[in-house]
């Protein structure tokens, strides 16, 4: 009986619960999908719905017709090549660089990003406005690309400087003793064994970019240039009452970070344990 329950604890604490939290985050995104398959302009069901009586997708072909929709994606899309690597970069070589202060140094560059954490981003708009505003880089992408420059989000940085922390001591000394640069062991030591940490960080960077509306809003002037967020606020204002519409809008934007997120997943489940484990059976 005990064993019975016993697998009846694992088989519930393995399927039913994980099953319940991924219901629980998708039902939103099913909603939002069923919402924007219902005719143009009708208004939102009174009860929850699992699908329309009609589905079509006449709010999907409307969209390019109300605004620049390819425009837009290609903005983003380049907006978030360019900074998605340039945040991980920066955010691993500042994590690394944490790991290799003394604890008590490493202990008050902890504090320090968790100071600037806190300070909300409303209270730094107008001194980052008026410094672009003054090198002349408004109406660019520059404004969007600089958080990159800092690793978009001090918890990114902490989020690798946790990981590093796994990294043994003893490996660092012995690149060292081998000659090899804080460099190099960077990049050919530490960087390999915290690829979980750098795919969440991916994954954090790209929703980051790719959902950013206030610096768009803030930076860019030139309709060519701006990116999707941007115009899915444009099309809220165009049309606040098609609910169909507006739901395909948002599904559009939804739909890159859904997919990213599953690619990071994939990469993650068929990652370096089996690799471990089929050369550990090769020795």
């Amino acid at each position: 009986m005990r064993s019975e329950g016993a697998v009846a604890l694992r088989f519930v604490g393995r399927f039913v619960v994980p099953a319940l939290f991924a219901a629980l985050f998708t039902a939103p995104l099913w909603f939002m999908v069923v919402g924007s398959l219902r005719p143009v302009g009708e208004p939102p069901p009174r009860t929850l719905e699992l699908l329309p009586p009609d589905p079509t997708v006449a709010a999907y072909t409307r969209l390019p017709e109300l605004i620049p929709l390819f425009r837009y994606l290609a903005n983003s899309a380049l907006v978030v090549a360019i900074a998605v690597p340039v945040t991980v970069l920066v955010a691993s070589l500042t994590g690394f660089g944490l790991r290799l202060l003394s604890p008590a140094a490493r202990r008050r560059a902890v504090l320090g990003l968790l100071a600037v954490l806190l300070v909300p981003v409303t209270a730094v708009w107008a001194t980052r406005f008026e410094l672009f505003r003054l090198a002349g880089v408004v109406d660019t992408y520059v404004p969007l690309l600089a958080p990159a420059l800092l690793a978009g989000s001090p918890l990114l940085v902490l989020l690798y400087a946790w990981a590093f922390g796994g990294v043994p001591e003893s490996q660092l000394g012995a690149a060292r003793l081998e000659g090899a640069g804080w460099l190099t062991i960077w990049r050919r030591v530490a960087l390999p064994q915290v690829r979980p940490a750098t795919l969440a960080v991916a994954v954090l960077a790209f929703t980051l970019h790719w959902s950013n509306l206030i610096d768009p809003l803030l930076y860019l002037h030139s309709g060519d240039r701006y990116t999707y967020p941007l115009g899915l606020q444009f099309l809220r204002l165009l049309n606040p009452t098609d609910w169909p519409l507006l739901m395909a809008g948002c599904v559009v934007a939804t739909a890159p970070c859904v997919v990213v997120f599953l690619l990071a997943q994939r990469i993650l489940l068929n990652d370096d344990p089996l690799a471990a484990l089929r050369s550990g059976g090769r020795r």
